[in-house]
């Protein structure tokens, strides 16, 4: 059995970082603009199910200038020029991030991605929802859109494990994320997947495991972090009334450092890290940033001579 090689290429991390990658394509650095579209989620409307994720509170990483009481237009134009400012950046993507962001009528999604588009400064989109949120007409616009634009979708799957999805009442199954992978790949459009480590439902093996299990899929992007238990969720009251374990921070850096070793090269890492508001935190409180994480992260691979995909099987 063979295990993937070392990347010859040196980068600033040990893994194959969304930032370098989008450097690598368009020369220069890459931000997202996050929006709030106004949408739902079929998980809380009664379409679905009442509720939502039970760990779901949308407050934890949505940022305070990202609200729909201002149009897409609006948010994209106050949003560039802060990043320009703080970070020098040059070129964007949209980022449509709360609830599920292909939950409307096509022609609603096409008018609100063009006014997402229509800035000189904006290379693409990114667009964060779930997998039974999309179908043959919506994935035909958002290849239409990646004709001539970056276009990401990042499809929520938290778990490959049907039990651990159906204990967070997310509403749908794995064949249902597969189903979309399935529609969407081969169209011109980038996929992601989103991962949580943490549920009290698996094993660490079996955390573990979803890396080798994503390696094998069409899934390009990754975001991957530790659960959190946040208030006025579902996942809070069950935590009171019978608490269950949650990643200690050396711990949880061993747990991505090895899920990065078993993860295919070619995936490119969006997210490793949450970190809500610690007003809404109840655990676990690490009391770290995500640069802090990113760093002590990166120290723990060097001593280790550790990299993304080290460990991956390969055939022959």
């Amino acid at each position: 059995m063979k295990t993937a090689a070392l990347p010859t290429k040196q980068t600033a991390r040990r893994y194959n970082a969304f930032g370098q990658a989008m450097k690598d394509i368009y020369g220069l650095p890459v931000y997202k603009v996050n929006v709030d579209a106004g949408f739902t989620c079929p998980n809380r409307d009664g379409s679905v199910s009442v509720g939502g994720c039970i760990y779901c509170n949308n407050d934890s990483f949505r940022p305070n200038a990202c609200t729909s009481a201002a149009s897409v237009r609006e948010q994209v134009e106050k949003g560039i020029p802060y990043l320009r400012r703080r970070y020098g950046a040059e070129k964007f993507l949209v980022y449509f991030q709360p609830f599920t962001n292909t939950y409307a009528d096509v022609r609603t999604l096409e008018r609100l991605y063009l006014e997402a588009l229509d800035h000189p400064g904006v290379i693409g989109l990114a667009i964060g929802t779930r997998p039974d949120c999309v179908d043959a007409d919506k994935i035909a616009l958002l290849e239409d859109l990646a004709k001539d634009r970056f276009v990401l979708v990042e499809y929520g799957l938290q778990s490959v494990y049907d039990r651990t999805l159906e204990f967070i009442n997310r509403g749908h199954d794995y064949a249902c994320f597969k189903e979309a992978l399935h529609m969407t790949v081969g169209r011109g459009i980038k996929v992601g997947a989103h991962l949580i480590l943490g549920f009290p439902t698996e094993t660490r093996d079996e955390m573990l495991a979803m890396a080798d299990v994503l390696s094998e899929l069409p899934v390009g992007f990754l975001k991957v972090h530790q659960l959190q238990v946040i208030r006025e969720t579902a996942l809070a009251d069950l935590f009171r009334d019978k608490p269950f374990p949650t990643f200690g921070y050396e711990e949880y850096i061993a747990m991505v450092a090895e899920f990065l070793e078993r993860l295919s090269p070619d995936i490119v890492i969006q997210r490793l890290f949450a970190s809500a508001p610690e007003e809404i935190l109840i655990a676990p409180v690490w009391n770290r940033t995500r640069s802090q994480f990113l760093l002590d992260l990166d120290r723990f691979m060097q001593e280790r001579e550790s990299y993304q995909g080290m460990r991956r099987a390969l055939p022959g």
